[in-house]
């Protein structure tokens, strides 16, 4: 048996200290997330909350089908897309699961573009460039924000976010791509202006 089925048996049968362990191993990644899909930070602490209370509700039932990372961030995903839409008067109901292939966002087509990928290194890392990108993050639907997070953010592979999204590999991407020329065009536009303020 493996050290994460271990855990997993002594959580399950209560060990509070298998289920600490559990959660430290998870909440820096679940918290993360939430935090960019959420946009603040109270929200994001009530969604880290919210997601680890529904792993003790359903760990009982968790039957090692996947692997306990994949579970636990679907679990948060889940999580997150609820409190969106509650923020947004939308019903509550809908999961990552129930979204599945659908794409609600239809055809994207970026509608301006400035060459940015030639800016300097220290340019990219500025405060200020940062504070653009997590609100740029913020403009996207939370279809494509997801996607995003897991993918780009916190480095999960398409396979790893197709995964926890319960989405096909192919809708992952396409997703992704999506989210990354949203970003580009809203990189873009401040870029354009950095230019015309430097020139």
């Amino acid at each position: 048996m493996s050290s994460e089925s271990a855990l997993l048996e002594r959580a399950k049968q209560g060990d509070q200290a298998a289920l600490a362990e559990i959660i430290a191993a998870h909440q820096g990644r679940v918290y993360n997330v939430a935090l960019r899909m959420c946009g603040n930070v109270e929200d994001a602490e009530e969604t880290l909350q919210e997601t680890f209370l529904n792993v003790i509700k359903a760990l009982p039932r968790f039957e090692g089908r996947s692997q306990l990372a994949t579970w636990l961030y679907r679990i948060a995903s889940n999580a997150c897309l609820s409190r969106r839409r509650r923020g947004a008067g939308q019903p509550e109901t809908l999961s990552v699961d129930e979204a599945g292939e659908t794409d609600e966002e239809g055809d994207f087509t970026p509608q301006f573009f400035v060459d940015w990928s030639h800016a300097p290194e220290e340019e990219l890392l500025t405060a200020e460039l940062q504070a653009v990108m997590a609100e740029a993050i913020t403009q996207l639907p939370p279809s494509l924000r997801i996607v995003f997070v897991w993918r780009d953010l916190e480095g999960l592979s398409i396979q790893e976010t197709a995964e926890v999204l319960g989405l096909s590999e192919g809708t992952v991407k396409v997703r992704l791509h999506r989210a990354r020329l949203k970003l580009r065009e809203l990189l873009s536009s401040y870029f354009a202006t950095r230019q015309v303020k430097e020139s």
